[in-house]
């Protein structure tokens, strides 16, 4: 057994014993899996050009999902 295990963390390893996958249990990790992906999330966006509020406020009104 790994001496770094944590309960309820799985690493799936290949045929040459490298870790390819995690398996995790999100009754236990769900909340912190959530804040992990929403940071990835966030990195991959960084680059991308932002939308101005007014824009999105005026599309909204547009598609009738928001009252001006």
């Amino acid at each position: 057994m790994d001496k770094h295990a944590m309960p309820g963390i799985q690493f799936v390893t290949d045929a040459k014993g490298r870790k390819v996958a995690v398996q995790i249990d999100l009754k236990r990790y769900g909340a912190k899996l959530a804040d992990f992906w929403d940071g990835v999330i966030s990195e991959a966006r960084r680059k991308e050009k932002g939308v101005p509020l007014e824009r999105i406020k005026a599309d909204l009104m547009k598609r009738g999902r928001l009252r001006g």
